[in-house]
């Protein structure tokens, strides 16, 4: 089984001052294994140009022209981090058996590859990058990270704890992957359903080697929220249940003026009634605003648009 053609899939966002280093790292790994024989010499890394506004594409066509080991393709405009690797994914899986995506800042251990390949090589469809721990982490990182994948499965999402987009899929999974059309993408939770035999690798996650993160907290917050909202009903069910909360509250606090009223004790009525109508009233309009994220995505899924356009294949050439 060993030989297989392995394509290594690293969607890009203005990372020209990392793109140098990382290719001299993945050159040095994937010679390493066609060596080895663990891997086919017609094995690749894909650089996917997400709309780059630096040199980012030029540089990946430069390296392709220099190393064959190395090919790429770019989209016409920037489609997001997701968008990006399922392009690259998608396109992969036409040329190799198996396909390993990771980020191109050098924060996921290159040598977890090797390990990566041997559970593949066991009869693993999908092996999950892990990190073995977040000590290099802030405090506040760490928290909302580790955060996050808690409530997501208290959101009933299938979700590996602590794994991002560091994984290798076979082209089975791909072949099934493809059949998943919607576009409100949120991969780490859409892997596990497909199903398969999986298992994971764990490894300490390096600290970025250059330029700037692409998921400040803004992204990541808004990156959660379309996580839980993509693979979760629960929110809209947690809105019935404070509604109904809500309604007994109120039917409490209008019984207890009732009896305050006859009892002759005074009362601001006033001030509880607007009290009353401030609480309802935002708790109407968080629930507008959840609904109406739901039926945002329903309105984007019911449009059909593709998910990307490649300009340009390098792998054509």
């Amino acid at each position: 089984m060993k030989n297989n053609i392995l394509y290594v899939v690293i969607p890009c966002y203005n990372e020209e001052e990392v793109i140098s280093e990382t290719t001299k790292r993945l050159k040095s790994k994937l010679s390493e294994l066609i060596k080895n024989n663990i891997i086919s010499k017609k094995s690749r890394v894909m650089y996917v140009n997400d709309g780059s506004k630096d040199k980012t594409w030029d540089l990946i066509k430069e390296i392709n022209k220099k190393e064959e080991l190395f090919t790429g393709i770019s989209l016409s405009r920037n489609r997001g981090h997701q968008n990006a690797l399922v392009a690259g994914l998608l396109t992969a899986k036409e040329y190799a058996d198996v396909v390993i995506s990771m980020d191109a800042d050098l924060q996921d251990d290159i040598n977890a590859i090797d390990e990566m390949l041997d559970k593949y090589f066991n009869g693993c469809d999908i092996v999950y990058g892990v990190r073995s721990a977040r000590k290099k982490d802030t405090f506040f990182k760490k928290f909302t990270a580790e955060g996050f994948y808690k409530l997501m499965a208290k959101m009933g999402v299938e979700i590996v704890f602590n794994h991002a987009d560091y994984r290798l899929t076979s082209k089975r999974v791909l072949n099934e992957f493809e059949n998943y059309k919607e576009v409100n993408l949120f991969l780490r939770g859409m892997f596990p359903l497909i199903g398969f035999k999986s298992d994971k690798v764990y490894y300490e996650r390096a600290e970025r080697f250059a330029g700037e993160s692409k998921y400040p907290l803004k992204k990541m917050l808004n990156f959660a929220w379309d996580g839980i909202t993509s693979f979760s009903v629960k929110p809209i069910r947690l809105i019935l249940s404070l509604g109904i909360v809500a309604t007994i509250i109120s039917i409490l606090v209008f019984i207890i003026l009732l009896i305050i009223k006859i009892c002759g004790v005074g009362v601001t009525n006033f001030a509880l009634a607007i009290n009353s109508i401030w609480i309802l009233g935002s708790i109407i309009i968080m629930s507008l605003g959840v609904v109406g994220e739901y039926v945002g995505k329903i309105y984007n899924e019911t449009k059909q648009r593709p998910r990307y356009i490649i300009s340009e294949n390098l792998n054509n050439k």
